[in-house]
């Protein structure tokens, strides 16, 4: 391994450090924005739809963890099995473990794998993973988060064999709004952009940002929940849509909102409180009001769970062209 630190440029050995494999480190986190760019100065990866991995190599020994510091090597064997016989016997990398809709990553199908630890009902499940490889943090003696962004994922690519179910995550250079149209139109979650030229940073950063592809729709607010913290107005409106006579909960709404909104609608809701809920099914939330259903908001989404809610939505406006009756289920999962 240390041949291949020798591929580096002087100015990037120059920023290597040695260092002992550490037994835990945070992950570096994307802060989300809804302004793309295109930008010489970063590259731009697919946005997976799946579980963080930080996998930690030390001579043959792999252990898995979740974001939250949860052993995963239970749930993926394969996964560890595939970096347990790798050349590089001594690495900290950082990627996601995914399973495949069609070819959209797909958290939904994930969840079939993601609360299995019994070997047997593994082999026998459907669901294939994979994990998709994005940044090297260490490698043999060194530590390498001090490196910029090409340099990283230059060594990564040397360092190991991406046979399924290990994938490389490749990337795009500078043209983000056309790859993130093109993101959208195959329905993929969205990109990552990154600074090409970044450290390696265990915290959330605004050197890594998310755009997310999302689908949109009408919904009807049939309530909202109080407010918490320094939050003024509400905390998030309750939302469906209308099968027949019946009014279906869609999930709740808790982004997308600035003050001005947040007082508007606030106004708007007393006006229409009621006693009972509009919904046809229980809502098991805290600190909720309840609203005649008279207000439609557009909301953007990610996708429909199998449980009939929304993923990631976030309010985008109030609707003032349909008619809450007229508002039914547009987006299939």
């Amino acid at each position: 391994m240390n041949d291949l630190m020798g591929t580096l440029s002087a100015a990037a050995q120059e920023k290597l450090e040695k260092s002992a494999l550490p037994d835990w480190t945070e992950p570096m986190l994307a802060t989300l924005t809804h302004d793309p760019f295109s930008d010489e100065e970063w590259i731009f990866e697919r946005k997976l739809d799946g579980e963080r991995c930080l996998a930690f190599g030390r001579d043959g020994h792999i252990r898995l963890m979740s974001r939250n510091r949860k052993s995963l090597n239970e749930t993926y064997p394969e996964v560890a099995e595939a970096l347990a016989g790798q050349d590089a016997r001594r690495f900290v990398i950082d990627g996601e473990i995914v399973a495949f809709d069609g070819h959209v990553t797909s958290f939904s199908r994930l969840q079939a794998r993601m609360h299995l630890s019994d070997p047997e009902e593994i082999a026998a499940s459907p669901v294939q993973v994979y994990l998709y490889v994005f940044d090297i943090l260490y490698l043999g003696e060194h530590d390498l988060t001090g490196l910029p962004l090409r340099d990283r994922k230059s060594v990564l690519k040397k360092a190991f064999q991406f046979d399924d179910p290990l994938r490389f995550t490749a990337h795009r250079n500078t043209a983000g709004e056309d790859f993130l149209a093109e993101a959208c139109d195959k329905g993929w979650e969205g990109l990552i952009a990154k600074r090409a030229d970044s450290p390696y940073v265990h915290r959330r950063s605004r050197n890594w940002l998310k755009f997310k592809c999302v689908h949109r729709q009408e919904f009807v607010i049939g309530g909202y929940t109080d407010p918490q913290g320094e939050r003024i107005g509400f905390g998030a409106i309750l939302i469906g849509y209308y099968d027949d006579k019946a009014l279906c909960y869609a999930g709740k709404v808790g982004t997308g909102y600035d003050d001005e909104t947040l007082r508007a609608l606030t106004k708007k809701f007393r006006a229409r409180r009621r006693s009972s809920s509009p919904f046809e099914e229980t809502i098991k939330e805290k600190n909720v009001h309840w609203i005649e259903p008279e207000l439609v908001a557009e909301v953007g989404f990610t996708e429909w769970t199998n449980e009939g809610r929304l993923r990631h939505p976030r309010y985008l406006g109030l609707r003032r062209d349909k008619a809450p009756r007229d508002v039914v289920r547009e987006s299939q999962p």
